[in-house]
This record gives structure tokens, C-alpha cells and sequence, in this order.
């Protein structure tokens, strides 16, 4: 479970374009689906499992901190970008 919330969290914060987009479906070497990250119009992107069930969300602020949460709502970390 952290390692998928740990490869969800670096896609989000170094692929702009998945923010974009829709949905982003992620699979594995076999093709398989194992889960998406959905963008909705307030800019949350939110991960589910091949299940469809959540397993975390990613929120950025006006300040550009964007805060990870894991499938219950507690947050499990955040990232900020420089000050310019």
C-alpha cells in the first residue's frame, strides 16, 4: 500500500500532463490494469485500484503544496514547490 502511494505521489509530482487529462490508467507488464488517477475540476486527482476502490488522494493550494492523502482522508504527506 505506501509503495503504491509513494509511485502514485512522484507521477503526480513530476508529470504535469496527468493533471490535464481526465483519467490516467496505470497497468502493469502484462497489460493488466492495476489502478487510475482521475482529475476532477477543482484539480484533486484521485487513485483507485484496479478495484475502483480509492487508495488516495492529491490536493494542491494556492501556495502550490500539494497534499497527499491515503484512502481514509489522513493525509500521509505533502510537497511544495520552490518560492520564485
Amino acid at each position: 500500500m505506501k509503495t503504491l502511494i509513494l509511485v502514485m505521489a512522484v507521477y503526480v509530482a513530476t508529470t504535469a500532463s496527468a493533471l490535464a487529462e481526465p483519467q490516467t490508467t496505470f497497468r502493469d507488464a502484462s497489460g493488466r490494469t492495476t489502478g487510475t488517477a482521475t482529475t476532477d475540476s477543482n484539480g484533486t486527482t484521485t487513485f483507485r485500484d484496479a478495484g475502483g476502490r480509492t487508495t488516495g488522494t492529491a490536493t494542491r493550494d494556492s501556495n502550490g503544496t500539494t497534499t497527499f492523502r491515503d484512502g481514509t482522508g489522513r493525509t500521509t504527506g505533502t510537497a511544495s514547490s520552490p518560492r520564485r
